[in-house]
């Protein structure tokens, strides 16, 4: 019964430890949309990110494929 009550808060403190070690930070989502203000191909990422703030969002990218300015902000 005594080794039980001195183990308790080493297992207690180990399983807090692995507990906070596993949970993960929170993030926040992000959402896109076509610039209104970019036209032509995009080609410069810095050039969409520039126009994509003049519109009032954080940050902007070319897509992969259409090669359209897309801009993103948190959701």
């Amino acid at each position: 019964m005594e080794s039980s009550r001195k183990l308790f808060p080493a297992v207690a403190i180990l399983l807090l430890i692995v507990v906070a070690t596993d949970v993960a930070p929170v993030q926040a989502r992000e959402c896109e949309m076509d610039s209104s203000k970019f036209s032509g191909l995009c080609i410069s990422a810095e050039n969409c990110a520039n126009v994509c703030r003049t519109e009032g969002f954080l940050d902007g990218r070319c897509s992969h494929f259409k090669r359209r300015c897309v801009c993103q902000k948190t959701c």
